[in-house]
């Protein structure tokens, strides 16, 4: 078999994968922190300027299981009643790679005193690539295959919606709306962009003066694989130090943990316990976050006085 043929096949097997089997997008269990990257119309929801990131070191043990970083920064334009925002993120699975860079802008619109309503548009880049240095090789004379990479760099479009007051939120998105086609090693494949649909929602209870309960769920989509959800929530204390459970349908159990340091600064840490069959061959998922916020007040930057 020619060293075209076997790279071809390579790609057929990684496109099929990224088309069929599992998301194109990136995979978290923190979302709720970091829910701009689900939802454009999120962008400025705050009065803050936020910046947060998540790095996911995916099935513990598993050699060159996938790992994940994402930072995202968004901004109120408060006096437009806009919010504007972008994220960056970079997928790693053994010889693949994802890397996207998305930017938003979001419309805020009053229903009420209390209960808002926004409307977000997002675009970007993403760039799917394979390393051929990274992989083992039958044939150890194949060497056309271990120094090809190659990769394909595609347009990314979405939309979002987002109601929202103090004690509540429901958000619906669906990024990817452009099925553009996936062009790698030379070939047109019928591999394209899978729409994603994404549904958020969450509640939070006063149990106490100094407790809260904050239960959410997250609804996920791309055909054609299963529906997904993640049901979970979080108990805070003082709004500075929470703990939570979730639960992700055929995948894990995940633990949440998270501190705010004086108001302004926020780590979070989850673990995932595997509950299908790949957890006979890992140690879990581990995943931290951590997230600053900043506020313009006048003629000076002072750090945002609120936690997540």
């Amino acid at each position: 078999m020619s060293i075209k043929k076997i790279v071809f096949m390579c790609a057929c097997v990684l496109l099929y994968s990224l088309n069929t089997m599992a998301q194109q997008l990136p995979h978290y269990s923190q979302y709720i922190l970091n829910d701009f990257v689900m939802n454009p119309a999120i962008a400025g929801k705050n009065k803050f300027i936020e910046g947060k990131s998540n790095t996911r070191y995916q099935w513990v043990g598993i050699t060159d299981a996938p790992r994940t970083h994402i930072f995202s920064v968004n901004a109120p334009i408060s006096k437009q009643n806009m919010g504007v925002g972008a994220y960056v993120f970079t997928d790693v699975a053994g010889p693949t790679r994802r890397i996207g860079f998305t930017g938003a802008y979001a419309y805020h619109m009053k229903l009420n005193e209390k209960v808002k309503v926004s409307l977000g548009l997002s675009a970007g880049l993403l760039q799917y690539a394979m390393d051929g240095s990274k992989l083992n090789l039958y044939d150890s004379g194949d060497q056309a295959l271990a120094n090809t990479y190659q990769s394909d760099v595609i347009m990314d479009l979405g939309f979002g919606a987002y109601v929202y007051s103090d004690k509540y939120f429901f958000g619906a998105a669906a990024p990817q709306i452009a099925p553009n086609q996936i062009k790698f090693l030379n070939y047109t494949m019928d591999s394209r962009l899978a729409t994603h649909f994404f549904l958020i929602g969450g509640y939070k209870f006063d149990i106490t003066d100094n407790v809260q309960l904050e239960p959410t769920i997250a609804v996920k989509f791309v055909n054609p694989a299963p529906v997904q959800v993640d049901i979970g929530a979080r108990l805070h204390y003082q709004k500075k130090v929470w703990i939570g459970l979730a639960y992700r349908t055929m995948d894990a159990a995940c633990l949440l943990l998270g501190y705010t340091h004086k108001e302004n600064l926020t780590i979070g840490y989850s673990y995932d316990y595997t509950l299908s069959n790949l957890g006979n061959y890992n140690s879990g998922t581990h995943e931290v976050f951590f997230a600053v916020k900043f506020y313009q007040a006048k003629n000076k930057v002072a750090v945002a006085a609120t936690a997540e």
